[in-house]
């Protein structure tokens, strides 16, 4: 026959195991969360640097192919004033 404080320690014992284990997988949980988000963060992040890397070659190649870098002046000058008013067609 097994005596009252066998009982206690067993349950108690059981208890103990049980709790570690549920603690266990619950912080794998949330360490497969927290690395998850990093890795997202860290992507959104990326991304923004290569659009904004992107954007700087789009305005470098811009500037070499306009006509003000090759040296010509007067093409750049022959802007259309698109504010003018405009005379009523009848």
């Amino acid at each position: 026959m097994v005596g009252k404080f066998e009982r206690r320690k067993d349950t108690v014992q059981e208890l103990t195991e049980s709790g570690a284990t549920h603690v266990g997988r619950i912080a794998m949980i949330i360490a497969g969360a927290v690395r998850d988000v990093t890795r997202e963060i860290g992507d959104w992040i990326s991304d923004g640097i290569e659009m904004r890397e992107a954007a700087q070659r789009a305005g470098e190649d811009e500037a070499r192919s306009s006509p003000a870098a090759d040296g010509d002046e007067q093409a750049g000058s022959e802007a259309v004033d698109d504010e003018a008013p405009r005379e009523p067609r009848d």
